[in-house]
């Protein structure tokens, strides 16, 4: 949500954000829609106080016994009392839409994010490891022999559809091996917090999110109303919302391993094939709630948290940062970490690492108290994955593939499989 006062002081500003992210300018739009309300609101507090004045005077009336006087007012007052309650309505009206028009504008991007239009403009700025040469023509993951007979598709659309897949013996256990290796090596390493969290939310938590009510359609909502989360982004972020947290808190930074579930509305004939795009999938988030004047060293913490977990594995990776054509709504700057896929020649993202800044907390009033005394001020909130647990497997299966069909599997997991190496060409661990 953006300042209604800073767009009031600096519109040109905002209006050359917006510019940056492809938007056409707005800035007269808004402040006709706040000057609009703010009149509307002095004239209600102006009625108010007449209907105040007339009010005091009927007693003064009465008591002089003037009966024409006293009728008058009293008239005077009724119909003051009908204007106020009026303008009181038109205002919170247009307060309503003003507040719409705000959450449906994005968030402005940082001064260094690059310039563009889309994902073909984003910056590389960090490769990690080496693409491994195969001496065969290395197969996507769902085609090679020792994970083909794991990863049922067929089964999952009988159940559910398209998009869908069920994952058996060894392969899921890979799958959760993951998992929990990510976890705990963000709670034991980085210093997170491991939270167990909600995904079905409330309206109020896609909404502080920045997640509505722009993008209803790119998540499944139940018939009583609760949102199935598309990443625990949302509640682990909403949990400080309407708060007013003390300074010495911070920074506080979480943890959680859900199930996500997206609509992948527009992505039709996308990554059809395989489990790399999914309704359903689980992922590893990690979220941290912090001062201003830390959260671009946090986002920094963050990015080196999630490739830190590529490393461990021996996946290799590189790290773009998003240009301003092709940044998240609610971003205002975003690095993605790109996994290399072997069976596509090509890198594909696993995470992406966005810093906020006061976006969401404006949206949710979530505010911190300074240590001098001071007044509250909007906290700022971070989010990225750690990583997206479905696409870690896929690097992992696709990079660790051998002629015979079997996979290599990396060495940080092998605590979390028994002390098992590898997938067998039969689907076994061994």
């Amino acid at each position: 949500m953006h300042d209604i006062r800073a767009i009031r002081e600096n519109p040109a500003a905002f209006d050359a954000a917006l510019a940056r992210r492809g938007e056409s300018a707005l800035s007269s739009q808004v402040l006709e829609l706040d000057e609009a309300r703010r009149a509307k609101i002095l004239a209600a507090e102006t009625a108010q106080a007449d209907q105040n004045k007339a009010a005091k005077a009927i007693g003064a009336a009465k008591a002089k016994g003037d009966e024409a006087e006293f009728e008058r007012l009293r008239a005077e007052v009724a119909d003051k009392k009908a204007e106020v309650a009026t303008m009181q309505a038109e205002a919170k009206e247009l307060d309503a839409k003003l507040t719409d028009m705000l959450a449906r504008i994005p968030n402005s991007p940082a001064e260094d994010v690059p310039e563009g239009a889309d994902e073909d403009d984003n910056v590389e700025v960090k490769r990690w490891g080496d693409v491994p040469a195969f001496d065969f023509e290395p197969k996507e993951h769902f085609e090679i022999a020792g994970v083909a007979k794991a990863m049922d598709f067929e089964t999952a659309a009988k159940i559910s559809g398209a998009r869908f897949v069920v994952l058996k013996g060894a392969v899921a256990r890979i799958h959760r091996a993951l998992a929990q290796f990510m976890v705990d090596t963000h709670v034991d390493e980085n210093g997170l917090t491991e939270v167990n969290s909600p995904v079905l939310v409330r309206d109020e938590a896609m909404y502080g999110t920045d997640k509505l009510p722009k993008f209803g359609d790119d998540s499944y909502q139940t018939t009583n109303g609760w949102w199935l989360v598309p990443t625990s982004e949302v509640p682990l972020t909403y949990s400080v919302a309407g708060d007013v947290i003390d300074e010495s808190t911070l920074p506080i930074r979480y943890t959680a391993h859900t199930l996500c579930f997206r609509s992948e509305a527009g992505s039709a004939g996308k990554d059809t094939s395989g489990m790399l795009r999914q309704h359903q999938f689980e992922k590893v988030e990690m979220v941290s709630i912090v001062h201003p004047e830390t959260s671009d060293d946090e986002q920094k913490r963050m990015l080196g948290c999630a490739e830190g977990i590529l490393e461990k594995l021996g996946i290799p990776y590189r790290t773009v940062v998003l240009c301003t054509g092709d940044m998240g709504f609610g971003a205002r700057r975003t690095f993605d970490i790109e996994a290399w896929v072997p069976g596509q020649n090509t890198y594909r993202e696993i995470s992406s690492v966005s810093t906020t800044g006061d976006f969401q907390a404006r949206r949710m009033n979530a505010r911190f108290k300074p240590a001098d005394g001071g007044k509250p001020e909007f906290l700022h909130t971070l989010n990225g994955s750690g990583l997206a647990v479905g696409r870690c497997l896929i690097a992992v299966l696709e990079n660790g593939q051998q002629a015979d069909g079997s996979v290599k599997l990396p060495a940080a997991l092998a605590p979390y499989l028994g002390g098992k190496s590898t997938l067998t060409a039969e689907g076994t661990l061994a």
